[in-house]
């Protein structure tokens, strides 16, 4: 017998979210990662030579948080810091080739995460759900006084709000 509990939209949504993380976890362990370090390496590759500060920014989190996991990547070989030229105070960081060559890899464990979380839904459903999901963002956030960060992202895909 089913509990009420396991009805709940809320609920089922933080059960998916622990499974992904958890199988993300497990695929980023496998090339040496843990979590939270994927996302360093992926602003990187979109953005070399960030500073601590930008990094920290975009991680959404405090700069010694940011020091400490750049540390550890370091460490192992995957990013390096520098003085900026042109203020040798400003740290910047940068990916080593092996960085570049585990950021790749970091999307095919994305693209694989993907694929089995949405095996069995085709394109339209996929679409659908993306849309019902930005939709719950949106109420959210709003909710908490902030901006949904997908709100473009429903004009992109052509789903914009239909009238009330």
């Amino acid at each position: 017998m089913k509990d009420g509990f396991d009805k709940k939209i809320g609920q089922r949504l933080h059960h998916v979210a622990r499974l992904q993380r958890s199988l993300a976890a497990r695929r980023l362990q496998d090339i040496g990662l843990f979590p939270g370090q994927e996302t360093v390496l992926k602003l990187l590759c979109e953005t070399d030579g960030r500073t601590m500060t930008e990094l920290a920014a975009a991680l959404k989190v405090r700069p010694p948080t940011a020091s400490k996991t750049v540390g550890r990547l370091s460490a192992q070989g995957l990013l390096v810091r520098r003085a900026s030229e042109g203020d040798a105070r400003l740290v910047r960081v940068h990916l080593t080739d092996e960085g570049r060559h585990r950021a790749e890899a970091i999307d095919a464990i994305s693209d694989s995460i993907e694929d089995t979380m949405t095996a069995g839904l085709d394109g339209k459903d996929r679409k659908r759900f993306r849309k019902m999901l930005r939709k719950i963002d949106r109420n959210l956030s709003t909710q908490l006084g902030a901006v949904s960060a997908d709100a473009d992202e429903d004009a992109e895909d052509g789903l914009e709000e239909e009238p009330a």
